[in-house]
């Protein structure tokens, strides 16, 4: 199911950042602690009352040589297009200016709900004093105080109740897989590409994203897949030509539907900063991943070329090392064929059960080469380990002390259990517990 969007619009200073701070708490963070996991913090995720949402702060977007009105009117409209609810927020100090007014103007158009939040209300005056916001046409404004946390809870829970309502998902066995990647690594090809080359039964289906559409089609050992096609979507094309930033938003929307994500380099151009956004976010909500360099025709080769560049991927990408790599040409096809049966095995890899004695049997063969380590005298024991969840697989471990299972330990287990079983492609969880 995909998250709800709040997304914050407003004109510059009047605190985005800082509501966009506070409604995301501690949850702007680094999942591991390892070496080339990028966040945007543009985009975040967070939850109130147990609903979980996805937040965007358009104040976090930079456009160069654009004219100041033009760039509030690109975030608005992004905005428009991308969130189920938008949070339009004004400063009490300054009052209703004629920047908020316009701002107005461009969210008069959007079907989608709009909550009018006024920030800066830091004392019971500022607060009282706000009827002046009822003329910009948005219902009752809201206070709050960004620098305080005031009246955030308000805010929060009318945002949650315009929340569009949860459709129970049909039965569909099909593999959901998504291409992503920065534009112009050539995403749009490679799912023409693949249509074109596997000789399929194609439908298309409305999707449950606004104004995309998924791509069913069968493969030649009668495997059912939906391809969840970013690439496709059609939105006021400059707008998003001009704010690359909000590629990975959009992305994440897909990511969130996948079974199988396509993390899809330029092999001409190499790896940006931006292919390792993309990827991360894929790598933290736990989807499967294979790493698809296209354009491969383009480069001149020697017996080396391959590995050298597979390398340079896995220095890049040191948190994938688990994701396989393949290097296709949407243009020429090579390689195309395989990408059917290699997301079919990384989501039955994504889904794969382990009996609980055979990991313990796992675990006790790791601490025999492998002795726990100790800290300050004290001894790390293991007593059990046991799965508790698919998509990504999931282990319990059972420790006397979850300060002594330091990272690069958790690490070394995780590497025990891809050497005994098949997850290639899927990232694995591991949560300590402590044994009472």
């Amino acid at each position: 199911m995909t998250k709800p969007v709040i997304a914050i619009v407003g004109r510059p200073n009047v605190g985005k950042s800082t509501i966009f701070n506070r409604i995301a708490g501690e949850r702007i963070s680094i999942v591991e602690d390892t070496p080339g996991v990028t966040r945007d913090r543009i985009y975040t995720t967070s939850e109130w009352l147990g609903h979980e949402f996805s937040l965007i702060d358009t104040g976090g977007i930079e456009i160069s040589d654009a004219p100041f009105m033009e760039q509030i009117k690109q975030q608005a409209e992004i905005a428009i297009d991308e969130a189920d609810v938008i949070i339009f927020l004004v400063s009490a100090r300054e009052g209703v200016t004629d920047a908020d007014e316009r701002v107005a103007q461009i969210l008069y158009r959007a079907d989608t709900p709009i909550l009018l939040g006024v920030n800066k209300a830091d004392n019971p005056e500022q607060r009282q004093d706000i009827f002046d916001f009822y003329s910009l046409g948005f219902g009752e404004p809201i206070a709050v105080s960004g620098a305080h946390g005031q009246g955030l809870g308000d805010l929060l829970d009318a945002a949650v109740a315009k929340f569009p309502m949860e459709d129970e998902d049909d039965e569909d066995d099909s593999i959901k897989f998504s291409l992503i990647g920065r534009p112009n690594v050539g995403k749009s090809s490679l799912v023409n590409a693949m249509l074109k080359e596997e000789r399929v039964i194609v439908s298309q289906i409305e999707g449950t994203t606004r104004d995309a559409i998924d791509t069913k089609f069968t493969a030649e050992d009668n495997q059912e897949f939906t391809m969840i096609d970013t690439a496709g979507i059609r939105k006021r094309g400059k707008v998003y030509e001009n704010t690359e930033k909000y590629a990975v938003m959009r992305a994440l929307r897909a990511i969130d539907r996948s079974d199988v994500v396509l993390v899809v380099l330029n092999a001409e151009e190499g790896i940006r900063e931006q292919d390792k956004k993309v990827a991360g976010y894929a790598h933290e909500a736990g989807r499967g991943i294979i790493i698809v360099v296209n354009k491969w025709d383009t480069l001149k080769k020697d017996n080396h070329t391959m590995q050298e560049f597979e390398n340079h991927i896995r220095d890049q990408f040191q948190y994938l090392d688990y994701a396989p790599i393949v290097f296709v040409s949407a243009k020429t096809g090579v390689r195309l064929q395989n990408l059917p049966a290699m997301i079919e095995q990384v989501s039955e890899n994504q889904n794969r059960r382990i009996q609980s004695a055979l990991l313990n049997e796992v675990l006790i063969d790791a601490t025999t080469v492998t002795p726990t380590p100790a800290i300050n005298g004290k001894r790390l024991r293991i007593y059990y380990m046991t799965q508790v969840a698919v998509q990504p697989p999931t282990f319990v471990v059972f420790v006397n002390d979850v300060n002594l299972l330091h990272f690069s330990y958790q690490r070394f287990l995780k590497n025990q259990l891809r050497k005994t079983f098949d997850f290639t492609g899927t990232p694995i969880h591991l949560i300590p517990r402590q044994r009472k």
